[in-house]
């Protein structure tokens, strides 16, 4: 074996790998027991950030310099500049939607339409099918799954379980679309042809997706809505026209035609406030709150303040007041410092190969080709909860398992399959990863609150190992 370079760093050992892990599950715990839900505010960027620290610590121990590992936490907290403009985008958007009617429209459709004892499923369903459309589980979650949101608070539903209903069936086109960048980069992380890899994670995403329709269609609640009052109120302070679902067309439209997600997003944001100012002026004016200012200005104005601060209705009904009331730019913050302090201790502990040595032995202790596929999925998730980012959950468990899947003669589409099928729907499950937070943030649901009922993020992961254990019966599983 090649000694290592004088100087240079050294790779931690076992238990200075599990160190800064281990402080970071303790202290996130601690956070939740001390701060609750309250604590994505503040307490775990505290938690992550003292994380961080211990990593470096333990890093240094092993020849790293500060220096080093302050550019490691720099280089990956730019790598989620991308995330970070679509959480601000998302913000906008749903500030907008607000200032418009677009959100009280879509509660006001889906009170008229939906039936609460099959809110559940159909929640599921219909974000599974738009998801497969645009490959995209973050804006079918900021546009579709905010307006079912506010229709499941107006039929007294369980918000958990409707949170868990949209992002299960969100989930479902990010790995099953050819659309979807992280169903793309699981083919490429892996060597498969895309088409190859879709067509070998379906029976996967399929099988997850009935277990979500059944587990959600079994959890609703027979019974109908009280809601003619409801849609009165909506109907008297708020465009109902079928017009003002354009802004959601938009971002449906662009999301098709592959445009970046921050592009697609903000283009609907713009777009709302554009209708704002068109169908309700006067609901832009009383919101501007600038009686000196001409016109003009003054719906600039209000516009303006939606997308910055998001939208704050005086209808004087509470219920309406509660949904309309949401958005902007800076209700997205805290979740934008949860994410940076994330990706700074992931980059910290990626750089220094703390998950390579953990992730090591669960392949070298693999005898089996379901040992094997069931270790690559805890390696996948693993990798969420320390790296804080899906797309590293893909990469680095796709290059740290290759050779060895290699080495046995399984087909790359075994490996590109499970890692797709655990690394995106799991990435949700986490209350410090960018997806997790994202969902929270925008759904208004705590991770830890909506996880044990996010069936697909669940099944998933659990068919891919079923999956490999029928295919290495069947001898399915070499490459040809």
């Amino acid at each position: 074996m090649k000694s290592p370079t004088p100087g240079a760093p050294r790779p931690p050992g076992l238990v200075e790998a599990l160190v800064p892990v281990a402080a970071l599950i303790v202290l996130v715990a601690l956070s939740y027991l001390l701060f609750g839900d309250a604590g994505a505010k503040g307490p775990n960027q505290v938690a992550l950030t003292v994380a961080a620290m211990i990593a470096a610590l333990m890093a240094t121990r092993r020849g790293w310099t500060m220096a080093e590992l302050t550019d490691a936490a720099a280089a990956s907290v730019a790598s989620g500049i991308g995330a970070i403009f679509i959480l601000f985008a998302v913000g906008a958007l749903i500030g907008s939607w607000a200032l418009s009617g677009t959100l009280l429209a879509m509660v006001y459709y889906g009170l008229a339409l939906l039936d609460p004892g099959s809110f559940y499923v159909t929640s599921a369903a219909l974000c599974a099918v738009i998801s497969l459309a645009i490959g995209s589980s973050w804006t079918v979650v900021g546009t579709v799954g905010v307006g079912l949101m506010g229709i499941s608070a107006n039929m007294g539903l369980d918000p958990t379980i409707s949170a868990a209903a949209i992002i299960s069936g969100a989930y479902f086109g990010d790995t099953t679309s050819p659309l979807s960048d992280s169903a793309n980069l699981a083919a490429a992380s892996a060597g498969s042809a895309l088409y190859d890899h879709l067509r070998a994670t379906l029976p996967i995403s399929l099988g997850a997706l009935v277990a979500t329709l059944v587990v959600f269609w079994l959890l609703g609640t027979p019974g109908a809505a009280d809601t003619g009052e409801k849609l009165a109120a909506i109907a008297a302070i708020a465009p109902t026209s079928p017009l003002i679902f354009l802004p959601l067309a938009v971002v449906i439209l662009l999301a098709l035609l592959r445009l970046p997600p921050f592009t697609t997003i903000f283009a609907g944001a713009i777009t709302a406030c554009l209708l704002a100012v068109a169908l309700s002026p006067g609901r832009v004016l009383a919101f501007a709150a600038a009686p000196d200012l001409p016109a003009p200005l003054a719906l600039l104005k209000g516009a303006w303040l939606a997308l910055a601060s998001g939208y704050v209705s005086s209808s004087g009904n509470a219920a309406i007041d509660a949904i309309a009331s949401r958005g902007g730019m800076e209700s997205m913050l805290p979740t934008i410092w949860l994410v940076m302090s994330a990706f700074a201790f992931g980059g910290i502990v990626e750089k220094t190969g703390v998950l390579e040595k953990i992730v090591a032995p669960i392949a070298g202790l693999a005898r089996s080709t379901v040992s094997l596929v069931a270790g690559l999925v805890a390696a996948v998730f693993a990798s969420n909860v320390v790296t804080a980012d899906q797309y590293l959950s893909i990469v680095l468990p796709g290059r740290m398992f290759r050779p060895e899947f290699e080495k046995r003669g399984l087909s790359p589409l075994v490996l590109s399959r499970s890692v797709g099928a655990a690394a995106t729907p799991t990435s949700a499950l986490v209350p410090w990863n960018s997806c997790g937070a994202y969902m929270a943030a925008t759904l208004g649901v705590a991770t830890v609150a909506y996880a044990p009922f996010a069936v697909f993020g669940i099944a998933s992961p659990l068919i891919a190992i079923v999956v490999a254990a029928l295919a290495a019966r069947t001898g399915k599983t070499r490459s040809r």
